[in-house]
């Protein structure tokens, strides 16, 4: 659709218009029920999802835990019932696709730290991912209805995400230290199937002097610096081809097949091992 209407007011109208001008009539009908296939899967998924968390990780876990499966099933609905409102509400103040993916990406930008950290430093509880995704959204709510930064669409956007970050990683930081630890047994579990690497985790390795520690280093950081530039260039190339940038795309391309190259390099020489 980017190809054959690039001068699109509204770029998500292409989708449409291939259909219209493309496919024979049989064939529409078939993409219309696909697209709403799609939906009710993703919007099923969701709702199943969430009333799972309100009721299992919530409900059943600190307001009643001693009622039959049929309570709980009730409950269940009505929590479905409730996200069903809430998202309803949510979406009426959208005003494009474009605005939803914008809302989640900035709730993205105050949890990611504290959802990478976790892998890396033992001190990480619940409560530092729930703060985390409470400030976030927030925070990037009220940034957008205070109109608290000027200028351009995109430089707004960019303001509100490093905002959003800082004041988030400060949230979730001091409730981190302010809540207590996970109980050391679950985290010596953790540390022993997943074997994270021994700096953040010297704590709970002390606990475990029967595990191998495994101990980052320059090649391991390598690694992970390569394996995003392989994703990276191969995306962002394969998109430039497509729409006609023949000569950043083959350069992205070449660069992606350089990092997947040296990648391949050194787990051959190394050993899967090496890379903890």
């Amino acid at each position: 659709s980017a190809v054959l209407y690039p001068q699109l007011a509204d770029a998500e109208a292409g989708y449409i218009r291939v259909m219209v001008d493309h496919l024979p009539t049989s064939l529409r009908g078939l993409m219309v029920a696909a697209f709403l296939a799609a939906y009710m899967s993703t919007i099923s998924t969701h709702l199943n999802w969430g009333s799972s968390y309100v009721v299992n990780d919530f409900y059943r876990r600190f307001v009643c835990g001693s009622a039959d499966e049929r309570h709980y099933v009730r409950m269940a609905r009505l929590a479905t019932l409730a996200l069903m409102v809430v998202a309803a509400v949510v979406t009426y103040f959208l005003r494009s696709i474009e605005q939803a993916w914008r809302l989640l990406l900035m709730l993205g930008a105050g949890t990611g730290t504290v959802y990478l950290l976790r892998w890396y430093w033992w001190r990480i509880n619940a409560w530092s991912e729930i703060s985390a995704m409470m400030a976030a959204f927030g925070i990037s709510v009220l940034i957008q209805k205070t109109d608290l930064f000027a200028g351009s669409e995109q430089v707004i956007f960019a303001k509100t995400m490093v905002t959003t970050t800082v004041v988030c990683t400060g949230v979730w930081l001091a409730a981190t230290f302010l809540t207590r630890a996970t109980p050391a047994e679950q985290l010596l579990k953790f540390y022993r199937r997943v074997r994270p690497a021994v700096t953040g985790w010297g704590p709970i390795a002390a606990l475990a002097p029967d595990v191998s520690p495994v101990r980052p280093g320059w090649y391991n950081l390598r690694a992970w610096v390569l394996g995003c530039a392989l994703v990276y260039c191969a995306l962002f190339g394969t998109g430039k081809l497509i729409l006609g940038g023949w000569a950043a795309g083959i350069l992205l391309l070449v660069g992606a097949g350089l990092a997947g190259w040296l990648l391949y390099a050194d787990f051959r020489h190394r050993g899967w091992e090496s890379f903890g």
